[in-house]
């Protein structure tokens, strides 16, 4: 494979050139966090080395870069002097939003691997990277995307630390793990992010991911909580309540795809792949019952909000399917809901880009303050360069426009689920952070939407359900309907 520091090229150049003003601009908008004057001045030659083309963004490489006789001045930056790497990022975040954000903006989390030699560096483990795509010695990071018909770009990262470290406090204290932080799972990662994106007011019509977070009821349940609509993955094994004209029952997501007619699959693309356009096919499932409207914070009525099966088949292997839970307004479209989990690759090349054009695993720390600093400064590397390319090329990494849900409460657009223009994307390959299509499947709730004071993931079904599975009721609140059961 190709080294990816090879990925420096004329057109990288050109736009550092170009964005030298607002390179400086960005710098002056953080300039408060970093207390004295040297550090600041050593921040902008940094950053900027951070986008050189150095062999590796080392600490003697990045010296040399930056036109220092030793690497302790850049040393000290990522791991000494006093600046905040949270307050750097959350202006990271509002930069991104200020330059980027559109109505249709999407939320996007997703893990990728660190590979690491030794045991001391915080978060090493032999655990699963999709860097190497097998189980490796490594560090695993958990980011969150915002991508937009502007762009895409990193904004909120948080490292996973597996339970052997979070058991062991002797051994996060020698890496400076603060003494309140315990063991989270990758999902309660990317909820933390996402709540935090969404508390700051970041635009967001929507939130998609892979398996591993629609997988998780939890997180599920907190975006529901919200009324905030998602498109996420689930596993094939998924059992889940559904109504195909012969009454509600229960069945696997696999099993549903025996039973759906040809009638009931739409081809629609849903983004452009390095082999051309990404095209599927695509079908849903409606909830058991018709789902009711739920009142609007003025006492009217607002459209009606529902769980809903996604279901996508390739093209070239028709026995081939990935599976998505939809939780949004019930008048939204297919098409919409087809290309908002198509973009879910924007993460990708968000990732790899970083990775190529900033150095994101590039870093020599070992603590995990150093860890937070130097891959938040590498985030803002590459979200300067997606600015200013959304700015000065038309080919930049687009998704296709996708309408946002006509939920007056979160101030959406259209109600008649239509897709805006369609911009096309210079990168679209799949990036090897990863390996395979993330695209799958846990059992969840099909049905009516509670509230957003309600608990989530309920299904209405018959009043029975299969003795091999425990019912538990859903507790009643002031604004949900009744509805009965949740499969666990």
């Amino acid at each position: 494979m190709e080294d990816h520091r090879t990925s420096w090229d004329t057109a990288t150049q050109t736009l550092l050139a170009d964005g030298d003003s607002e390179l400086e601009c960005l710098c002056c908008r953080i300039d408060r966090w970093f207390f004295r004057r040297e550090v600041r001045q050593r921040l902008r030659r940094y950053l900027r080395g951070l986008l050189a083309p150095a062999g590796r963004r080392n600490g003697w490489q990045m010296a040399e870069q930056i036109g220092e006789h030793d690497p302790s001045g850049v040393q000290r930056l990522v791991r000494e002097a006093q600046w905040g790497a949270d307050e750097v990022r959350d202006d990271l975040r509002a930069y991104v939003v200020e330059q980027m954000s559109t109505p249709e903006g999407i939320l996007i989390p997703d893990e990728t691997g660190f590979l690491k030699k030794g045991t001391h560096s915080v978060g090493v483990a032999r655990q699963y990277s999709g860097t190497a795509g097998r189980a490796e010695n490594s560090q695993v990071g958990v980011f969150l995307a915002y991508t937009s018909p502007k762009g895409t770009a990193l904004i909120d990262r948080e490292l996973y630390l597996p339970k052997e470290w979070t058991e062991d406090r002797g051994r996060c204290e020698g890496a400076g793990v603060p003494e309140g932080v315990e063991f989270a799972t990758k999902p309660e990662l990317a909820r933390q992010m996402i709540e935090r994106a969404l508390d700051a007011g970041v635009p967001c019509a929507w939130v998609t991911g892979d398996e591993v977070y629609g997988n998780s009821t939890p997180l599920r349940s907190a975006l529901e909580r919200r009324r905030q609509p998602y498109v996420l993955a689930v596993a094939s094994t998924t059992t889940v309540g559904v109504n195909l004209g012969e009454g509600p029952e229960f069945l696997t997501a696999v099993e549903i795809t025996q039973r759906l007619p040809q009638a009931a699959w739409e081809r629609i693309r849903v983004g452009e792949g390095a082999k051309g356009p990404r095209l599927y096919d695509w079908a849903w499932v409606p909830p058991p019952s018709p789902a009711s409207p739920v009142s609007g914070e003025a006492g009217g009525k607002t459209p009606a909000w529902t769980h809903r099966l996604l279901l996508r088949r390739s093209l070239s292997d028709p026995v081939e399917y990935a599976f998505y839970f939809v939780f949004g307004p019930a008048d939204v479209g297919l098409e919409t809901v087809a290309r908002v989990a198509g973009s879910r690759w924007a993460i990708e090349g968000a990732l790899e880009g970083a990775k190529q054009e900033a150095g994101l695993d590039e870093y020599e720390v070992r603590r995990w303050e150093g860890w937070y600093r130097y891959v938040t400064l590498s985030m803002l590397a590459s979200a300067f360069l997606s600015v200013v390319r959304s700015r000065l090329s038309e080919e930049t990494t687009f998704p296709e426009t996708v309408s946002p849900p006509s939920d007056p409460q979160k101030g959406g657009l259209s109600s008649d689920g239509s897709v805006g223009s369609l911009h096309k994307g210079r990168r679209g390959t799949a990036s090897p952070h990863r390996s395979g299509d993330p695209a799958s499947t846990s059992a969840t709730a099909l049905g009516e939407a509670p509230s957003s004071r309600s608990h989530a993931g309920v299904v209405p079904l018959a009043s029975k359900t299969p003795s091999s599975r425990q019912a538990v009721p859903l507790p009643p609140t002031e604004t949900t309907p009744p509805l009965t059961y949740l499969l666990l």
